[in-house]
């Protein structure tokens, strides 16, 4: 089987050069073309001698995500819908902001974690994706922007729990931060987790990230009701991780919480959450929730939105109410579904 070079670490990217007999240098000047340049293939990698091109096409490979449809919507939100080599689609969302852009990007095909508000989790866990194709949907991304340096955040937001895939999900922060990499900054990457505590008390050692938690209750009952990974992990546990979880100066934990109707967005609902967060560095991403076919839930009222925010504010917390972009299109915060899917191909 030919070796996905875009899965490899800077190191082993040179002992997979050294090991056919080249140089190591020359495993550092592939993972610049494929990272730095963006190369779709070996042919591009103009420097290097014709003969070493044809052994890098005949003993590897750069993995390709083939691009099925690209959505915009009126809010400038472009969602893209990859199809994988088995046949499985993700969906990956770029999101514009003032000065710079946003990538969401998917770490599983499907979702098994079942969160009662997300398109996703209905159709449930097709597979984890591996290191080359989480890299890839920024590759392609970036190739199709006209100013690609103002791709600047990326956020393991879109489909799928990226710490139920972590070893991939961790190789691939660590190409995005690398110099020799994507050379993204550490601070402008985020992991988003509804809370595998195990995985969680293992990342903060493994890897420097931003980690943002999709709470979206302040008690047991009712965040076991719409996320049934609380009933493995209760907030209790979950708080405790997080209380162990290296903040590298200012930073701040973000805790998602999306606002329901009837379910969490009561006032004793926010003075629950205010006491639940009091003793953390904490942020709170208000979302009011976005609708999609099938579900029997809706968003509150905008005088319930402000009116929880209000508490949190007077509680001393930075609460901030996000209008998901891009719903327009299927693209906003639990909307990602991987339309048009297919029978996955054999192997």
């Amino acid at each position: 089987m030919k070796a996905d070079l875009k899965g490899m670490s800077a190191r082993e990217t040179e002992n997979w050069a050294v090991g056919l007999g080249l140089e190591a240098y020359r495993g550092r000047q592939v993972r610049h073309w494929m990272l730095g340049r963006l190369a779709a293939s070996f042919d591009e990698m103009t420097n290097l001698p014709k003969s070493l091109r044809a052994l890098l096409t005949e003993k590897a490979n750069i993995s390709h995500l083939k691009q099925v449809k690209v959505q915009s919507s009126k809010d400038g939100t472009r969602k893209y819908l990859f199809k994988l080599h088995d046949g499985h689609f993700i969906e990956t969302v770029l999101i514009p902001e003032r000065d710079h852009f946003t990538l969401c990007i998917s770490s599983q095909a499907g979702c098994a974690m079942n969160c009662r508000f997300c398109l996703t989790a209905t159709q449930g866990l097709d597979r984890d994706l591996k290191t080359p194709e989480i890299i890839e949907q920024i590759i392609q991304v970036k190739r199709a922007m006209d100013d690609p340096d103002r791709l600047t955040n990326i956020v393991f937001m879109g489909m799928g729990e990226p710490l139920a895939n972590y070893d991939a999900v961790v190789k691939a922060i660590e190409n995005l931060v690398s110099e020799d990499g994507l050379n993204f900054s550490h601070r402008k990457v985020t992991l988003s987790t509804c809370g595998l505590v195990p995985q969680l008390r293992k990342l903060g050692k493994d890897v420097t990230v931003n980690l943002a938690i999709s709470l979206n209750a302040a008690d047991d009952e009712t965040r076991s009701f719409l996320m049934p990974v609380n009933r493995k992990y209760p907030l209790k546990t979950l708080l405790s991780a997080l209380r162990d979880f290296p903040l590298p100066n200012r930073r701040m934990i973000t805790f998602e919480y999306i606002l329901i109707k009837d379910v969490n967005d009561r006032d004793k609902d926010a003075l629950k959450l205010a006491a639940l967060l009091a003793d953390l560095r904490a942020k709170i991403n208000l979302i009011p929730l976005n609708p999609h076919p099938g579900s029997n839930m809706s968003p509150p009222s905008q005088k319930n939105i402000l009116q929880f925010q209000e508490i949190l504010l007077k509680n001393n917390f930075t609460a901030i109410i996000r209008k998901s972009k891009g719903a327009d299109i299927s693209a906003a915060c639990g909307q990602l579904s991987g339309e048009l899917k297919s029978p996955p191909t054999p192997l």
